[in-house]
């Protein structure tokens, strides 16, 4: 079999809005996130106009790595990470986003968090904008529908591209970008909420809204990776994507065709303009049916065309199936579910647990783009137990790890161009989907839990030793 590049980009992914904490220290502003409750698998979370002062918003610590970051970036590089993916919080350096002069201690706390990294020959990999908008910027402008804060965000591009020059050289625009088709997304992704408080995934459905926010997403998009290009060309750029693997449930060609549909708007829709540079003839038949009419100013067709992203990265964690039957079984997922699939096992929480998929997903992305691809997001959430002397064994995420990485391998055997994997939450931190900590995908575990307490204490679970040893073999030792 083909083994991985030599320089395969092994290492461990994070959000700042869930792992960083710190929400309203040195001048940091709130972001939607901080607007997020706690919440469970069968207890969605809320967002609240107003903080409420005896409700848990677990963001707003998280895990503090704010005042950890020094321990935790020692433990990766114990792990043998050549790479950390993590976001920078848009309100740590603007608070309300919409400042002329950026927050210095904004901007040195992530001087420190690069300059760590580097001492241990770790390679940053920065999102730029991970489901952490400033919150006033929903207030104001109905976050990205509002036009303006394209202008907002390359301000920020700029001011951060400028400090960590030298530093930092792979740089993601927009997190999961293609959630923003989804009801979720007008929550995490667009902060097109305005005014609304209750269950985050009962955002009422404005589709016309969320399209023409995520036109103003795409623009921003191409725009930083020109700037970049022109100013920097050792800078990369790509994009990410949650990528919503599907099959279609039976070969009944209804099921075929629905299935087609589904893969076009939430998975290739939003990385065919940011790969291709334009809309893809598909969306205008989406469009007409949904009432939706895009906006576009004069020059945005050029932008797109003249900002195409340098690498795909996304993040995988399960796939469903496409059935046009509506008494087929269903089962939960990350942002959206599906109809079961009776061959798969699932998680804890209901999520189905594919590799092969990953294997299938990343030749269909090769062929499709011919880019350099990543995994930066792939892991599984479960429920860790804390022996009392301290240990975590955690089987079952090397189990699911392994067969993953097995299927990356098969993938790169086939011809892909496979650049780096960073699993998710390679500590524990706030799920997105549910807002809780019990829900766990690190291999460190960190003492926090549902009800705000824990002492943000660190330990190895049995899965920080086995992939230290992955790594250490450049993923031919499995075992």
């Amino acid at each position: 079999m083909t083994k991985l590049r030599k320089d395969f980009l092994w290492g461990g992914a994070t959000a700042a809005n869930q792992f960083e904490g710190a929400w309203n220290v040195d001048g940091k502003g709130d972001s939607v996130s901080d607007h997020c409750t706690g919440g469970s698998f069968t207890n969605p979370k809320r967002v609240t106009v107003d903080i409420e002062p005896e409700t848990f918003y677990p963001s707003q610590d998280a895990i503090d790595f704010y005042h950890h970051y020094k321990e935790d970036i020692k433990l990766f590089a114990e792990m043998g990470f050549k790479c950390f993916r993590f976001s920078i919080a848009w309100t740590r350096i603007f608070p309300t986003g919409m400042e002329k002069e950026p927050n210095e201690k904004g901007l040195q706390f992530y001087d420190n968090v690069i300059d760590e990294c580097l001492k241990y020959g770790i390679e940053p990999l920065i999102t730029i904008s991970h489901y952490e908008m400033p919150y006033a910027l929903v207030e104001k402008y109905n976050g990205w529908y509002g036009r303006e804060l394209i202008d907002y965000f390359m301000n920020y591009v700029k001011t951060i591209f400028d400090r960590y020059k030298g530093k930092v050289k792979y740089w993601l625009t927009f997190n999961e970008i293609n959630a923003g088709t989804m009801t979720m997304g007008a929550t995490l992704s667009l902060g097109t909420i305005k005014g609304y408080e209750g269950p985050m995934i009962r955002v009422p459905d404005e589709k016309a809204i969320r399209f023409q926010a995520l036109h103003h997403q795409f623009v921003a998009s191409a725009l930083t990776v020109k700037y970049a290009h022109d100013n920097y060309p050792e800078y990369k750029i790509g994009n990410m994507i949650c990528f919503l693997s599907s099959y279609p449930f039976t070969c009944n060609p209804d099921d075929v065709v629905a299935n087609q549909k589904e893969m076009q708007i939430k998975n290739w829709f939003c990385s065919d303009v940011q790969c291709r540079g334009y809309y893809p003839s598909y969306m205008n038949r989406y469009f007409e049916e949904n009432g939706i009419v895009i906006r576009k100013e004069e020059g945005d067709d050029e932008i797109l065309k003249n900002g195409t992203v340098d690498f795909y990265t996304f993040s995988y964690y399960m796939t469903s199936c496409t059935s046009t039957d509506p008494n087929a079984k269903t089962v939960a997922g990350n942002i959206t579910g599906g109809a079961r699939n009776p061959y798969l096992e699932a998680s804890d929480w209901g999520w189905q647990i594919d590799p092969k998929g990953l294997r299938w997903t990343l030749n269909e992305i090769w062929d499709r783009y011919q880019k350099p691809l990543m995994v930066v997001e792939n892991g599984l959430g479960a429920k860790d137990v804390l022996e009392e002397d301290g240990s975590i064994h955690d089987s079952y995420r090397i189990d699911y790890l392994r067969k993953h990485i097995e299927q990356m391998e098969e993938a790169v055997a086939d011809g892909v161009d496979l650049m780096g994997y960073t699993p998710w939450g390679c500590i524990d931190l706030v799920s997105a989907s549910t807002g809780e900590m019990a829900k766990r995908y690190g291999m460190i575990y960190v003492s926090k839990y549902d009800d705000g307490t824990g002492d943000y204490s660190r330990k190895k679970k049995d899965s920080f030793f086995w992939y230290k040893k992955v790594i250490e073999s450049n993923g031919e030792d499995l075992g």
